[in-house]
């Protein structure tokens, strides 16, 4: 075997990975034959480009050496997040900062933390040059991610901007002086973030190339600690990681990457494919030019390209693999859509797991009426990515209702019907295998109305006795209703006992009393009352931090208030399926096949492949624009930005090439059909005229 580290090239689906398990398997029984000894399996550091990516090349790895030795996998970023963390003391040592263990901030946390400390200083014009005060505080706090995953020291953003984006306002503000105070605000942050010891994505990405990748002690720490590194999907990682990588070449690891032209995914959001593809020119390159199944893209993308680029071509027949599904209005294309796939299944001509419905930006009410005409078919559906606000679940309001009425100042966030919400929520039970709701929502509204005491600073549920005709309510109702009465009473009396008892304890015991017997839950809802824990958990792991300042003066009522207001602005979310159970269809039967619904950016970061594909609003604008897939100012923070300013040209050049991309990706990952879907009115009922409604014309013609 070759000592020379491999760059392994070649579009979708060509067996890049397949190749690197081969790759991993021959160093892992040369290393075993040559020092059996001293091989571990920590010693090798795999990278993957994000987390499915990871969970499924760990699983892949584990296979083929037959669990004989634990696979570490890692992304990028959760590799130099553990390293922040890790090595944290170098980190204190160079900027002389308190001995203090860091905490990572979650976004929402980040963005609601920056916002307190500018808010004195914003200026109102900057404010509404951006559209708010969120999308102007959400847009400087990636600035920071993306210097930071370049390894662009902070102060050199308001430069890039000035220079980059010198033409794209056209306005009276002066621009360089707002560019400044950007730059002013993200260094404030900065420091008062170092000062707290907490750390936002943005931060740990300028702490690791800037402070420990450099550092003698950390490099020899990477020496001692890893003996090769594989690197999949190298085309999706940031430009810090071209460092880390640069570093492990010089020390003659044994190193195999993966790249893909075709992929790109995350370029726009902190990856520079480019750059990492320098690092070929130190490898040994192996290109993967036909891949090893045949599949539609292999078969029809040049001239699906060619056609999109030049409508008046005239090209050979392409319908063998592309056929369209055309509807006037967008609500009966859905219909439609959902139709012909149940019809498909039900003879037995494909499979669900063998299906993928793919849309360039998927909005609710397309995700629910696809849902829920084929659910009610009995045909399952996973939603990829579908993180909806926790706030939007019953489950999660009946726990803040409950809250509400334990801690004290907190009436004002307890409605009436959030009251009833909460008692047909916390009453609802198995009993002998069957599913009850003692409370009922009539007698909830009525118990409500009659039972609720509104209280600005301390609301409370009152005995059933209050309301004269309760009798009426039912043995069972009244029986729920004081069980749910008592432990509220129960759970007062502890926290006025006990100063210590924090909302997180709160919410512990609150599972463990009405949902500890919780077969009548979903994956989705069990996946919401993690994340609740959690949001609660690092919510009040952030608030004790602050505690410590001197000018700190919140009172634990506020704290609470925040916490709850900040999950009814619909900023935390929860990815509703962890897992895959099997499905349970309506006759009882088990299947593990679900049709897969996904936007183009989330089925194209998860890599996989369908012998149906459905490309939903395919005469969408959406299809060419970057869209949410592209952070503010970007292209400018690219290691091959000239320093000339960014064209309204130079992103029609960008937009072209990520749509080639695109088709040439998931037309390399369906192996049998892809179905244009097409309405010629779109959601707000103006007509679609995207670029690719050449296709669908020449399949009607």
């Amino acid at each position: 075997m070759s000592k020379s580290p491999i760059w392994i090239t070649g579009g979708s689906r060509c067996g890049k990975t397949t190749r690197l398990q081969a790759k991993f398997i021959e160093w892992l029984q040369l290393s075993l034959a040559n020092s059996p000894q001293n091989i571990n399996p920590k010693q090798v550091l795999i990278f993957a480009a994000n987390d499915d990516n990871r969970r499924q090349l760990a699983d892949k790895l584990s296979t083929c050496i037959e669990k004989s030795y634990p696979i570490i996998t890692k992304t990028p970023l959760g590799f130099i997040t553990d390293e922040v963390k890790l090595f944290f003391p170098l980190i204190k040592q160079q900027l002389n900062l308190k001995s203090q263990i860091p905490i990572r901030l979650r976004p929402e946390t980040e963005q609601e933390l920056a916002t307190k400390l500018w808010r004195n200083d914003f200026n109102e014009e900057d404010l509404l040059l951006f559209g708010g005060e969120y999308r102007f505080v959400r847009r400087i706090l990636d600035l920071l991610q993306l210097a930071g995953a370049a390894g662009i020291p902070p102060e050199n953003i308001p430069y890039r901007l000035k220079e980059g984006l010198k033409n794209s306002f056209a306005t009276e503000v002066n621009q360089n002086e707002m560019w400044q105070r950007i730059g002013n605000l993200l260094l404030k942050w900065r420091q008062w973030c170092l000062e707290k010891g907490l750390l936002s994505y943005g931060l740990i990405y300028e702490l690791y190339w800037r402070y420990l990748i450099p550092n003698s002690i950390y490099q020899q720490k990477l020496i001692a600690r890893y003996q090769a590194i594989f690197a999949d999907d190298t085309d999706d990682y940031p430009a810090i990681s071209a460092d880390l990588f640069n570093f492990f070449l010089d020390q003659k690891f044994f190193a195999v990457f993966t790249y893909n032209p075709q992929g790109k995914v995350r370029l726009g959001l902190n990856a520079d494919p480019n750059y990492l593809k320098q690092l070929a020119s130190r490898c040994q390159v192996e290109t993967l030019e036909f891949p090893p199944v045949e599949n539609v893209g292999s078969q029809i993308a040049e001239q699906v390209i060619q056609l999109i680029t030049d409508p008046l071509s005239i090209r050979e027949s392409i319908t063998n693999n592309l056929q369209s599904i055309t509807t006037t209005s967008r609500a009966e294309l859905l219909r439609q859509t959902a139709e012909f796939i149940t019809a498909a299944i039900r003879i037995g001509q494909v499979k669900p797991e063998e299906i993928a419905v793919i849309a360039p930006g998927l909005d609710d009410i397309g995700r629910y009426t696809l849902i829920d005409i084929l659910e009610n078919r009995g045909i399952p559906v996973e939603p990829l990515n579908e993180q909806q606000p926790l706030i939007s679940f019953p489950i999660i309001r009946a726990l803040l209702t409950l809250l509400g009425l334990v801690y004290q100042g907190l009436g004002q966030l307890v409605w009436q019907d959030a009251v009833a919400e909460m008692l047909v929520v916390l009453s609802q039970k198995y009993v002998q295998g069957e599913l009850i709701t003692p409370i009922d929502p009539v007698r909830a509204g009525l118990l409500a109305d009659y039972c609720y005491h509104i209280d600005l600073e301390l609301p409370s549920l009152l005995p059933v006795e209050t309301f004269t005709r309760w009798d009426r309510l039912g043995y069972q109702a009244v029986e729920a209703y004081n069980e749910i009465l008592q432990w509220i009473e129960a759970i007062k009396t502890k926290q006025k006992q006990d100063a210590n008892f924090t909302p997180i304890i709160f919410f512990d015991q609150a599972i463990k009393k009405f949902f500890s017997n919780a077969r009548h839950l979903s994956y989705a809802q069990l996946a919401n009352l993690r994340e609740l824990t959690e949001t609660a958990q690092h919510f009040w792991e952030i608030e004790q931090r602050l505690k410590k300042d001197q000018d700190y003066n919140k009172s634990p009522t506020t704290v609470i208030k925040e916490f709850i207001q900040l999950l009814q602005r619909g900023t935390i979310t929860a990815n509703p399926y962890p897992l895959k159970p099997a499905y349970i269809t309506p006759n009882g039967a088990k299947t593990e096949g679900y049709v897969t619904l996904a936007t183009v950016y989330q089925y194209r970061s998860l890599r996989s492949h369908h012998r149906w594909q459905f490309w939903l609003d395919v005469g969408s604008n959406l299809w060419s624009q970057s869209g949410s897939s592209e952070l503010f100012a970007a292209p400018l923070f690219l290691q091959e930005w000239n320093g000339s300013a960014w064209m309204a040209e130079n992103q029609l050049k960008m937009d072209q090439e990520r749509l080639e991309r695109i088709l040439r990706d998931l037309l390399a990952r369906a192996s049998e059909k892809v179905y244009l879907c097409h309405s010629e009115l779109n959601i707000n009922g103006t007509e679609n005229n995207g670029v690719l409604l050449s296709l669908v014309h020449l399949l009607s013609a």
